[in-house]
């Protein structure tokens, strides 16, 4: 095992010292807290300025305690109608009885201002209106729509790092084996070891970037008041995401490596990584699909079959609450089918990694001895 790790140091560190990882990792961090930020810039708090003329003002922070108001006091009326020509204010109550606007009234400020004028005028009367009673008969429902944006980002985020990954693992493997590299690096380790430490190495390169992505955009969440909107056991679901991503790059990453070994050239990686890249898009599509139906019999269904379960599953997990039961069952599945894929594939790297020259069939090489 000792030489796996040495393979997996050098993956690392070979990665992490190039300006390309470091640029393209700040650029990410960037990316994910303007994407976090972009609500409150692009939607931001309404904000109105008022006035009065021999008018108290309205108490309308506590209908709207969302919105900001400014308010400004007027000698007269032409003073006010003034103001309001200009700008200076959005609306002017006159003698409590009046409203001064430059043109149509906004909508929102509209009834807000006729709800809270009514409201003062019936308790100046003595008449007292209790609220209404609120009682959610799905008290998760408003949560739908952030678990429905968190599983967007979720399945866009597992889906780039996934195809990323496998790519490298798969242009790494090929470049070895034309240069010839991996017949001096297996006159000392053994091909499980060379194959787990690449696995290993760009694995973990690929979850500095998920933990990046997901510490920036909560935290910039946070910042933001973002977070606020969040639903509860959001920590739960960051580690199954992160469990969930470590099995899918397993699963794909071994595949990868092996379909890899079965060519000498870089040109034609892309032929023999189609089947695996065709797998991985279906995935991808399945997933977005579970992103509006989680509960669906397709999302549900699909959650349990590897390698769909590695991106549908966190999907569901993020949209809808789902038994801790399944996510067991799914994961176990997984882990099963991750064992299989690694047999598998540690057996056809052995066989072809060091046949060079023209493109292997996989067929002849499962049957080489």
């Amino acid at each position: 095992m000792n030489g796996a790790m040495l393979v997996a140091r050098r993956e690392i560190v070979t990665q992490v010292r190039t300006k390309g990882f470091v640029i393209g990792l700040l650029v990410t961090a960037l990316l994910v807290a303007a994407v976090s930020f972009a609500p409150k810039l692009m939607g931001g708090s309404d904000s109105y300025t008022l006035g009065t003329v021999n008018s108290q003002r309205l108490p309308l922070e506590a209908a709207a305690p969302e919105a900001e108001f400014e308010w400004r006091s007027f000698p007269d009326e032409a003073a006010a109608r003034q103001a309001v020509l200009d700008g200076d204010v959005d609306a002017v109550l006159v003698d409590g009885a009046r409203v001064l606007t430059r043109g149509q009234l906004d909508e929102q400020l509209g009834v807000l201002l006729q709800s809270v004028n009514r409201e003062v005028r019936l308790g100046a009367a003595g008449v007292s209106i209790p609220p209404l009673q609120v009682q959610p008969v799905d008290p998760g429902a408003q949560y739908e729509s952030a678990r429905t944006g968190i599983a967007v980002v979720l399945v866009l985020v597992l889906f780039m790092l996934l195809m990323s990954q496998v790519m490298m693992v798969a242009m790494g493997v090929v470049e070895e084996k034309g240069s010839r590299i991996v017949e001096i690096l297996l006159a000392t380790l053994r091909p499980w070891q060379l194959l787990a430490g690449k696995i290993i190495g760009l694995g973990v390169i690929g979850l500095i970037n998920l933990v990046t992505i997901l510490g920036v955009g909560l935290a910039a969440a946070s910042v933001s008041g973002l977070a606020a909107d969040f639903p509860p056991g959001l920590a739960g679901l960051v580690v199954a995401v992160l469990v969930w991503f470590v099995l899918g790059y397993a699963f794909f990453a071994t595949l990868s490596a092996a379909f890899a070994s079965l060519v000498s050239r870089q040109e034609e990686v892309g032929t023999v990584m189609s089947p695996l890249t065709m797998v991985i898009m279906v995935t991808y599509f399945v997933a977005f699909y579970a992103t509006s139906d989680p509960t669906g019999t397709l999302a549900t269904v699909v959650s349990y079959v590897p390698p769909f379960s590695s991106m549908v599953m966190p999907v569901r997990m993020a949209a809808t609450e789902v038994p801790l039961w399944q996510v067991g069952a799914s994961m176990a599945a997984m882990v099963l089918a991750v064992l299989a894929v690694l047999s598998f594939g540690a057996r056809v790297y052995r066989r072809a990694v060091l046949r060079t020259g023209a493109r292997l069939k996989l067929g002849d090489v499962l049957r080489a001895k």
